[in-house]
């Protein structure tokens, strides 16, 4: 005979009390507003959140599992997906990993290229996260500036790597190709361009005083819980703390140039914009630098290793030996030693981080990727519970998540 089932002297986290007059809602996972499908289920006392609960992973794409299933060489287009606003710092972190798994030492003039296209990338990725911020908050005008620098971003990117968004342009050993003619002429006036819309964006948001009674002390983040959350790039900045991979362990050619890493004062959404802006800056002097060292060093850009890198067509249509190498790189892919490494980047919103393991064959055994979007997600409602309800949109527009990352 079954039992009566007793009330549970617990209600449900998001079960509406009428007594305390609260409402749940429920945004997502299609919103037009979540850029992405992510769902937020919150509890309402009027206007003000009182809890939130984040749900991410809705896209099945299953990238990790996908990995095992293919060459070293054909993970990168999945690896350019995962944050498909700066695509080539995901490339070239991937690369990096399976480069130190291998011994490959890249070359001068690669790693100065490399340095560059991700400084690039990383303005990109901060003009979409800015514009799409101000445009949810009304300001049309300053997203309209942002955007049309973004396009000329993205034009020129493609000059280079044939692609508009998903580039696939990293190779573990090198790039595709060197730079085109006149395309780092361009870049410098595309730099000058960048330094005028900036500039008017400047003049418009940063004192004006709807902006501020939108963003300032909104989303506040301190450091300690920052730390806490697992929160890292832009967002941890925002709060004081001035942690950065360039900084503190270089990578490619980070050790060689001259930047500073901004940093906030209050870790609000004013914070998080402000941050952003100023770390563009930064990305400018950096590709200035990058620019003169690409000028001056001559030379190829892929590594001569066999176990990587393919021969030169020339040499595949008449030595056999090419023909092999080129062959048994294409079908089987680098046999890459076995082991196991970690290596992280500082991409557009954080530690890019790529777990690998190999066990000594052309695909790898497990790969695992710590996408700074999806460790935010599990703190998000840190920034959501106790604002307003209209607060919730360009907080979570500040957060910049990016959906390829969240799913695993």
């Amino acid at each position: 005979m079954d039992r009566p089932r007793l009330p549970s002297p617990v209600r449900a986290a998001f079960e509406p009390n009428p007594e305390e007059g609260t409402t749940v809602v429920n945004l997502g996972p299609s919103h037009p507003a979540t850029h992405g499908t992510i769902q937020v289920i919150a509890e309402l006392d009027g206007e003000r959140v009182r809890r939130a609960d984040v749900h991410c992973g809705y896209l099945h794409r299953g990238f990790e599992k996908e990995c095992e299933s293919h060459t070293w060489h054909n993970l990168t287009p999945y690896v350019n997906r995962l944050n498909y606003c700066s695509a080539l710092i995901n490339d070239f972190a991937y690369c990096d990993a399976v480069e130190r798994l291998m011994g490959v030492e890249i070359t001068p003039r690669c790693r100065y290229l490399r340095t560059l296209l991700a400084e690039y990338s990383r303005i990109a990725d901060h003009l979409t996260c800015i514009a799409a911020s101000l445009m949810e908050l009304g300001a049309m005008t300053a997203f309209l500036y942002l955007v049309t620098i973004r396009d000329y971003v993205y034009e020129h990117l493609a000059d280079i790597t044939g692609a508009r968004v998903t580039y696939t342009f990293g190779r573990i050993g090198g790039v595709v190709r060197d730079v085109p003619e006149g395309w780092l002429e361009r870049l410098e006036v595309i730099l000058e361009q960048y330094e005028d819309f900036t500039g008017r964006v400047h003049k418009l948001m940063d004192r004006n005083r709807i902006f501020i009674d939108r963003t300032r002390d909104v989303g506040v983040l301190t450091t300690a819980e920052a730390l806490h959350w697992g929160f890292t790039g832009p967002i941890l900045r925002s709060t004081g703390a001035p942690r950065d991979l360039r900084k503190d362990t270089p990578y490619l050619a980070y050790g060689e140039l001259e930047f500073d890493v901004p940093v906030g004062t209050k870790g609000d959404n004013y914070d998080r914009y402000y941050v952003r802006m100023r770390e563009m800056d930064e990305s400018a002097h950096m590709i200035r630098q990058l620019i003169d060292l690409l000028k001056a060093t001559p030379g190829p850009l892929n590594v001569d290793d066999n176990r990587c890198t393919l021969p030169d067509k020339q040499r595949v249509y008449t030595e056999i030996e090419s023909l092999i190498v080129h062959f048994k790189l294409v079908m089987e892919g680098p046999q890459v030693p076995a082991g196991d490494i970690y290596v992280a980047h500082e991409a557009a919103n954080g530690e890019l981080g790529f777990y690998l393991v190999s066990t000594g064959g052309g695909t790898p055994w497990k790969v695992h990727v710590r996408s700074p979007s999806f460790v935010h997600m599990g703190g998000l409602h840190r920034l959501l519970e106790g604002y307003q309800l209209a607060d919730v949109i360009p907080t979570f527009g500040s957060v910049n998540m990016i959906g390829g990352e969240c799913d695993r």
